[in-house]
């Protein structure tokens, strides 16, 4: 076992010693997760939005303008919360901070959310390119797409998708910059024999990763593909004035 898996076994016999402290506010964590009631509460769920992209709006639509100008090659979208504080603090501490236990927390909220539209037959996360995944040491869509897998009694497959080469980093890019970007950069390594998969991805921004790996799969033959997100980030950072005032923090900055 590799010095990480030795620190995650160590922490979980810690949560079975120690009680557990929220990881924002240090104070008693809540069923048995390192986040506290009031801070729980204070996760803005994403209610009211695009029903194709789930992009947060003051009143939910069908269709957004974006989603009619560009199509969506997904059947269906499952997003249960807006990127905003404080679920983007513990998303920074999970993906860039080394903090599974951020993630644990993160999944559990997930899960408390309710079910998805409709459930698949297989979740696929998104997966990271092998010089990014032995840098960070984990994948935050994999360690995401694990409890959901487990709560649904779904199969799990990593290997179905590959990321064939690296991208920059989408967070300063608009949203056609992100498209190429992320072209190419995903291929089907293994066509599962399952016919409705769901990809499973920590933050859904414009949705172009999500998107490119919605079309590799239809390629291959999977007739429905549903894509899961955590948390849907509003419009970027220059149209905050359209991002509506219970958007608050870094929500509007990714």
């Amino acid at each position: 076992m590799d010095a990480f898996g030795w620190k995650e076994r160590l922490a979980s016999v810690g949560r079975f010693i120690l009680p557990s402290r929220c990881l924002l506010c240090a104070g008693s964590g809540r069923g048995g997760i390192e986040l506290c009631g009031g801070c729980r509460s204070m996760l803005i769920g994403n209610l009211s939005s695009c029903g194709r992209c789930a992009l947060p709006l003051a009143e939910p639509t069908p269709e957004c303008e974006a989603c009619r100008l560009r199509p969506r090659p997904w059947a269906d979208v499952w997003v249960p919360f807006a990127y905003a504080w404080p679920l983007d603090t513990l998303e920074m501490r999970f993906k860039f901070g080394g903090s599974l236990a951020a993630g644990r927390v993160l999944s559990a909220c997930w899960m408390e959310a309710g079910p998805p539209p409709l459930v698949p037959d297989l979740i696929v996360p998104v997966p990271l390119h092998a010089r990014r995944l032995r840098a960070r040491g984990y994948n935050q869509a994999l360690e995401l797409a694990r409890p959901l897998a487990r709560r649904y009694r779904l199969p799990l497959a990593h290997d179905v998708l590959l990321r064939v080469r690296t991208t920059d980093a989408q967070t300063d890019l608009d949203a056609t910059a992100r498209l190429d970007n992320v072209r190419g950069a995903f291929a089907v390594n293994r066509v599962p024999s399952q016919k409705h998969v769901a990809i499973v991805d920590d933050v859904m921004t414009t949705g172009a990763t999500l998107a490119e790996c919605a079309s590799a799969l239809l390629a291959a033959g999977v007739e429905r593909v549903d894509v899961w997100a955590l948390a849907r980030t509003p419009l970027a950072n220059r149209d905050r004035g359209s991002c509506g005032s219970r958007f608050s923090g870094d929500g509007c900055s990714r």
